[in-house]
């Protein structure tokens, strides 16, 4: 990540609420996209710093460049340092969780809660493994998205053949469907292959500094099911693990209807 991103962190401040809540969002979105919902439950209780994410908003043609975890906690330490915070709960909805777990194992001194929504980065699927992280596999993958009219009828028989639910079909074409997003899409993937997690690990550090970890997920949900991130599920007491009778798309308004909960 660049010294100038480091030092300049686009977000967008919702809300009025006396506590602090740093947003993530997921792929192909911005801070206000996918945070503006939650401010009716939760916009009286926190001051929301909705983040967009590198190459999303108003950092979508940032020059590109893999981001590694070390200069992900060099760039919140400056944005804490720069506003006067000091406490806080994170939250981060699909992709957006591997910055709120990059977020959490940085600063576990520092936060409260962390509601993590569908969040990317507790397990990794064996095709994201192939698509980021091995060079031919990459630059294949980089192609199909240049080339749409071979990937798209790639969908459609993956569809014919059971092989994709027709909401993952539906979602992938709405990402996809210009080539500006699928650039988005292909330099977050590969961009953020870094940002792992070592889950036990992680919520270890969590219980020692007093972290309370919410994680949700859809019944309903064909992107990232449940089990995408039973790992953690089973490292959590029952009550922090809350399956949401939504798919992906509403998933953080239903989440933010439930967290509200907590303050009443």
């Amino acid at each position: 990540m660049s010294d100038h991103y480091s030092k300049n962190l686009p977000f967008h401040k919702l809300g009025s609420g006396p506590n602090i809540l740093l947003a993530f969002h997921g792929i192909g979105q911005d801070g206000t996209s996918c945070f503006a919902p939650i401010l009716t439950p939760l916009g009286t209780h926190y001051t929301i710093y909705a983040f967009d994410l590198p190459y999303h908003g108003q950092k979508s043609n940032a020059p590109f460049e893999v981001i590694s975890k070390a200069e992900w906690k060099n760039s919140i330490q400056h944005f804490l340092n720069q506003n006067n915070i000091t406490r806080f709960d994170i939250t981060g909805f699909s992709i957006g969780g591997r910055f709120a777990l990059a977020t959490l194992e940085a600063f576990p001194e520092s936060i409260d809660n962390a509601f993590l929504i569908a969040p990317d980065g507790v397990s990794e699927h064996p095709m994201y493994a192939l698509a980021t992280r091995i060079p031919p596999a990459r630059w294949m993958y980089g192609w199909l998205m240049r080339h749409p009219g071979i990937f798209f009828p790639g969908v459609r028989v993956a569809r014919t053949l059971k092989l994709a639910s027709k909401s993952l079909v539906r979602f992938t074409q709405q990402v996809l469907n210009t080539p500006e997003k699928r650039q988005t899409i292909y330099r977050s993937w590969v961009a953020f292959r870094d940002l792992r997690f070592n889950i036990p690990a992680l919520v270890k550090t969590a219980n020692a500094n007093g972290v309370t970890i919410y994680l949700f997920a859809g019944v309903y949900d064909s992107l990232l099911k449940p089990k995408a991130v039973q790992k953690l599920a089973e490292l959590l007491p029952e009550k922090q693990y809350i399956e949401l009778k939504s798919g992906h798309t509403r998933l953080v308004e239903h989440a933010a209807a439930w967290i509200c909960t907590l303050f009443k």
